[in-house]
């Protein structure tokens, strides 16, 4: 029997990730470290309601077989750049420095296509730097999943992506695999996935997720 940590549970692919697990007999535990409640009641869930800024500081309880990190903002939702950089870099990275520290052997985490730690773009390079430090730590069985525009069921509207949503659906036979629009669902299907049985590759493109979780 297992214990799994998440990441970022009450986000759109991280809730649904929290759900497969329950159901998952495979884990008896699941730690969710995060800054509001899953409002879920289960005697597999331990919650932990924290500044996910001061993260470090909760390293005895940051145990687990298997981390799964589904954290991530957006541009419109967190326009402050210095902000952004906290959460999409410093929450995924610190997770990952503690994951080795407490030898944990199994990171999971969503990172996103065009992640290029050199490129020009801010939040490319972000994301990039992330990865780049994240496989730094050397954890034996780490993946880091690349999606391309991810849909779902969400509690916010969010205009850009609807309009790429429509374009997707209207043009999408225009589109390259690597591009397609991947479901929240089949992300986290993935990561279970992975956890589970592991991939030869340690970065995961939005076309394997494809494959691995559908």
């Amino acid at each position: 029997m297992k214990t799994a940590i998440i990441l970022g549970a009450t986000g759109l692919t991280g809730s649904i990730l929290l759900k497969k697990l329950l159901k998952d007999p495979t884990f008896e535990r699941i730690k969710l470290f995060s800054r509001s409640s899953s409002e879920i009641n289960s005697p597999k869930i331990e919650e932990h309601l924290i500044d996910m800024f001061q993260l470090e500081n909760h390293s005895e309880a940051f145990t687990a077989d298997v981390v799964f990190c589904c954290i991530g903002t957006t541009k419109s939702k967190t326009p402050d750049k210095d902000t952004y950089k906290k959460i999409d870099y410093g929450i995924p990275v610190t997770a990952a420095k503690m994951a080795k520290q407490n030898n944990i052997e199994n990171f999971i985490v969503i990172s996103a296509l065009g992640a290029d730690a050199n490129s020009s773009i801010f939040y490319n390079k972000t994301k990039g730097e992330m990865q780049r430090d994240v496989l730094q730590q050397d954890i034996q069985n780490t993946y880091i999943l690349q999606p391309s525009l991810i849909v779902g069921d969400r509690d916010e509207n969010r205009f850009g992506e609807n309009v790429a949503i429509f374009f997707m659906k209207t043009f999408g036979f225009l589109v390259p695999k690597k591009y397609k629009m991947i479901k929240a669902e089949t992300i986290a299907e993935a990561m279970l996935i992975l956890a589970k049985k592991g991939h030869s590759e340690k970065i995961i493109t939005s076309e394997k997720i494809h494959e691995i979780g559908k």
